[in-house]
C-alpha cells in the first residue's frame, strides 16, 4: 500500500509520466480514460500508474475534501463494465495540511489492450491519447506473451492462510525429488511459487493453488464442484435415488469420485461362450474414471457452472463447462488436444489420477469396447462438453 510520504513524492515529481493530477471530482470520463491508459502500460514499465485527485498541475493541493460519494464513484470504474478487461486498482484517501487527496493506483493489465467504451487509451509521455493501429498491435502482441492459463493466474482475493499447507507438503513429496526437498530451506511462499501455486508478485495463491490446497475453493470459484445424481429412469424430472454436491480440494473431490464410480457399477454373471459365464460390469470402471478425470482436468474453472455427473437407468452423462480448447477441433478430436489447465493436469498426474496425457478418451473407448459397451458419444460447442456412455445390455 502507498504511504503518505510516497504520495508527497508523487506530488512533487512533475516529470513522471506515471502520474496524472487533476482538481476535478466529477469528470468520470477523464478518470476512466486515465485508468485505461495506465492499465495498458504502453511504455511497458510493469509498474502502477497513479491518478491523483485534489492536486493541481503544479503539484500543489487544491484544498479538496474527499467524500464517500467520490470514493464510490472511483470504485465504480472497475465494475461498471465500461473499462474492459476490468482493471486492477486500489483507491485510497490521504489527508495533508493543505487538503485531501484521492489516489487511484492502477496496475498494468495482463490482458491488454484495455478499452474504455470501446476505445484503447495509452500514455504518450505526460498525456493520454487514443492508441493508433501500431500501438494497439503492440498491446495485442503483448497480451499473447502475458496471457497465462486460468489456473496459473493469481487469485487476488486469496491469501496464503486460505491454503491447507499440510496438503501442499504431502503433494510436494509426490511431485518433487526427495533430495531436492531435503536441501530446500526456502520460505513456503517460494516453494509454492516454484510449482506455480503462488504468485510472488501479487503475493497471493494462484487458482491452481486454491483448487488443489484451498480450504474452501468454492468461496473463490463458485463452480468448482461436481453435481452428482443417480436416477431410477431416463428422465431428469424423476426423483433421484442419490444425489450429492462433491466439492473441496481437488484431491478429495477426485477420491470421492472414484468411490462413487465403484458404488455405481453393477456386476452380473453374463454368458461368454457356450455354457461359460463370467462376472462382467455394466460399465468398465476405468473408462468412467478416465472420462471423469478428463472432465475435471479440462473444464473451464472460470465458469460458475459445475460438472454434472448424471447416472440414468441405461446411460451416464458427464457435462462439463468449456468446449474444445486450443488446437483441439471437431475434426481432430480426440487425437489432438490442448490443456486449458496445464498446472491442474500436471498435479493430477503427480497424484496418480492420470497416467498419460492425451490418451484418456482413446483409452476409455478401448475399455468400453472390451467390455461390450457401445462407444461413448460426444457433443460439444464453445461453452460445454457432453459425454454419453451407454450401459452394457447383454
Amino acid at each position: 500500500m502507498l504511504t503518505a510520504a510516497e504520495v508527497l513524492s508523487l506530488l512533487s515529481d512533475l516529470e513522471s509520466d506515471r502520474v496524472e493530477r487533476t482538481t476535478s471530482t466529477t469528470n468520470t470520463d477523464k478518470f476512466c480514460e486515465v485508468v485505461c491508459a495506465f492499465a495498458n502500460d504502453l511504455p511497458n514499465y510493469r509498474q502502477p500508474g497513479y491518478l491523483l485527485i485534489g492536486v493541481t498541475d503544479t503539484g500543489t493541493l487544491s484544498s479538496l475534501t474527499v467524500t464517500d460519494e467520490l470514493l464510490q464513484r472511483l470504485g465504480g470504474i472497475r465494475s461498471d463494465g465500461n473499462v474492459l478487461p476490468q482493471p486492477r486498482m486500489n483507491i485510497t484517501k490521504f489527508t495533508f495540511e493543505g487538503g485531501e487527496v484521492a489516489v487511484v493506483e492502477v496496475f498494468p493489465s495482463d490482458l491488454p489492450p484495455v478499452r474504455y467504451k470501446g476505445r484503447v487509451y495509452v500514455r504518450v509521455g505526460p498525456r493520454k491519447a487514443i492508441a493508433n493501429e501500431q500501438e494497439e498491435r503492440i498491446l495485442t502482441e503483448r497480451r499473447v506473451v502475458l496471457a497465462r492459463s486460468f489456473d496459473a493466474r493469481p487469485c487476488p482475493e486469496a491469501k496464503i492462510d486460505d491454503l491447507a499447507l499440510g496438503q501442499f507438503d504431502a503433494y510436494r513429496r509426490e511431485a518433487v525429488d526427495p533430495a531436492t526437498i531435503l536441501a530446500n530451506q526456502r520460505p513456503i511462499e517460494h516453494q509454492l511459487a516454484s510449482l506455480r501455486f503462488f504468485d510472488p508478485e501479487r503475493v497471493c495463491p494462484t487458482y491452481a493453488g486454491i483448487l488443489l490446497f484451498g480450504k474452501n475453493p468454492r468461496f473463490f470459484l463458485p463452480g468448482a464442484y461436481i453435481q452428482y445424481l443417480r436416477l431410477p429412469g431416463e428422465q431428469l424430472t424423476e426423483l433421484p435415488e442419490d444425489q450429492a454436491e462433491i466439492s473441496g480440494d481437488l484431491q478429495s473431490v477426485l477420491q470421492e469420485l472414484e468411490g462413487r464410480i465403484r458404488l455405481l457399477i453393477q456386476t452380473k454373471l453374463r454368458p461368454i461362450s457356450g455354457l461359460e459365464e463370467r462376472l462382467v460390469p455394466d460399465y468398465p470402471e476405468w473408462a468412467l474414471r478416465e472420462l471423469l478425470m478428463n472432465a475435471v482436468m479440462h473444464r473451464n474453472y472460470d465458469s460458475n457452472s459445475p460438472i454434472r455427473f448424471y447416472a440414468f437407468s441405461h446411460h451416464i452423462e458427464i457435462l462439463s463447462p468449456g468446449g474444445l480448447y486450443g488446437e483441439a477441433t471437431p475434426q481432430n478430436f480426440p487425437t489432438r488436444n490442448s490443456y486449458r489447465n496445464p498446472i491442474i493436469a500436471e498435479a493430477m498426474k503427480a497424484l496418480g489420477f492420470v497416467n498419460r496425457f492425451g490418451y484418456g478418451v482413446q483409452r476409455a473407448q478401448a475399455l468400453l469396447a472390451q467390455n461390450g459397451n457401445p462407444p461413448a458419444e460426444f457433443e460439444f460447442d464453445e461453452h460445454s462438453f457432453l459425454v454419453k456412455v451407454q450401459r452394457r445390455r447383454a
